[in-house]
């Protein structure tokens, strides 16, 4: 069935700084053109912006990745969703496609915050009607929200770029068992085996990962590291050991948000078996940042699928990442 276009004179699309590529593409997906946004500094720090078209009585689309400088970025996010509804939006949806707060998800200290509900509270006060996002941290992050929130996911994107791949001989792994049912839903759809990790967090910056639990990886000559994001790389340089010491002899290395902080990219490429480094385009990584070993995919249509049925009143369950 052909998609029912959107109006361009009912919709509105802005960028924050943080990700204009991929919100150009989404645009460029639903046939609609991307809206000015002017953003400067004054001489305090503090930031200006302004939208650089009418809002009034429009459904407006926000797309915002919380990436470094996060702070700045959430700031200019809040200051958007509150510059929409101050002008009457209709409808405002965040499209925050890497929500980097998620990991900061439960109290395991004393006198911590739970970031990832503090900021699904501010998303709400400033004046988001509607969250979009993508594979968030854990399934409770989408609890935080007190207002509808559509968590999407990558995986459709993945198996689109692997379907042409010979996977035989492969095993899917994910780095800890937080992520196992993510990557056994993600092993199913391509009929293969999957392990995980058995992982111990020591610090930002270091990891222990004992031992595999589940399919045995020895025997296999290939394995498919899946996670949902990567920063400094340091548990997924830790599996490679793991993995390389039970035969395997090629590694692909699979995750939707690529932040690769403090060289992660760099350690992950580095590592010889390491063959292909494949991620999303939810964090943008400019062109000369990027390493021979790394692919970048778009996931422009998926939110572009999701605006254009949660637009026509159409169910997007097919497309939220807890699906089968």
């Amino acid at each position: 069935m052909p998609h029912r276009s959107i109006p361009e004179d009912e919709v509105r699309i802005f960028s924050g700084s943080s990700n204009s590529p991929l919100a150009k593409s989404i645009a460029g997906e639903l046939g609609i053109p991307l809206e000015e946004t002017h953003v400067k500094k004054f001489s305090n720090d503090n930031l200006y912006i302004q939208l650089g078209a009418s809002v009034r009585y429009r459904r407006v689309y926000i797309v915002q990745s919380l990436t470094p400088p996060v702070n700045d970025h959430l700031m200019e996010l809040l200051m958007m969703l509150d510059i929409a509804r101050d002008a009457a939006a209709s409808e405002i949806h965040a499209i925050v496609p890497y929500y980097s707060f998620g990991r900061s998800d439960k109290k395991d200290a004393p006198r911590i915050s739970i970031t990832a509900r503090l900021v699904a509270d501010l998303l709400k006060t400033s004046g988001a009607t509607h969250i979009m996002s993508m594979m968030f941290h854990s399934p409770q992050v989408h609890g935080f929200f007190r207002i509808p929130t559509d968590p999407l996911s990558s995986r459709p994107v993945f198996q689109q770029y692997l379907e042409n791949r010979d996977m035989s001989g492969t095993i899917i792994v994910s780095p800890d068992m937080g992520q196992a049912k993510s990557a056994a839903r993600f092993a199913k759809s391509l009929s293969l085996p999957v392990a995980a990790g058995n992982k111990e967090r020591v610090s930002d910056m270091e990891v222990r990962i004992s031992g595999l639990v589940g399919n045995r990886v020895k025997g296999h000559k290939r394995a498919l590291i899946y996670d949902d994001e990567i920063a400094t790389g340091g548990s997924i340089a830790e599996l490679t050991r793991l993995l390389i010491a039970e035969g395997v002899e090629e590694i692909m290395v699979m995750c939707t948000h690529g932040v690769f902080t403090r060289g992660g990219l760099e350690k992950l490429a580095a590592i010889p078996q390491v063959q292909e480094i494949v991620t999303t385009d939810t964090v943008h990584i400019p062109a000369d940042k990027r390493h021979p070993k790394l692919t970048v995919l778009s996931v422009a249509k998926v939110f572009a699928d999701s605006i254009r049925h949660n637009f026509n009143r159409e169910s997007i369950g097919d497309l939220f990442v807890y699906g089968e």
